[in-house]
């Protein structure tokens, strides 16, 4: 993706393509464009947050974002009769 102009509060953060997938793996028709404060990679699951939380997340004070990923999901337990939970990895952007 390239674009002629940048907002200057962008520049200094990637942005990556997203999908969103549900508990089972299967994932969205819809792709969306999420800033990267983690430094994810290809492949990766992510945990993101929308809205005015995206703009509250550590180093996205300043950024004008809607979308943004906040970790690197390590592991999902589904166990059965519990609630799920998330292992996450969470890091700074180089």
């Amino acid at each position: 993706m390239t674009a002629p102009e940048q907002v200057p509060g962008l520049r200094s953060h990637r942005l990556l393509v997203v999908q969103r997938v549900d508990l089972a793996g299967d994932a969205d028709d819809d792709c969306e464009v999420a800033v990267d404060l983690v430094g994810a990679g290809p492949g990766d699951r992510v945990l993101m947050v929308t809205g005015s939380a995206a703009r509250q997340a550590p180093g996205a004070r300043t950024i004008p974002t809607d979308l943004a990923i906040v970790a690197i999901v390590d592991s999902v337990d589904l166990t059965e009769g519990v609630s799920p939970r998330v292992v996450v990895t969470t890091r700074t952007a180089s």
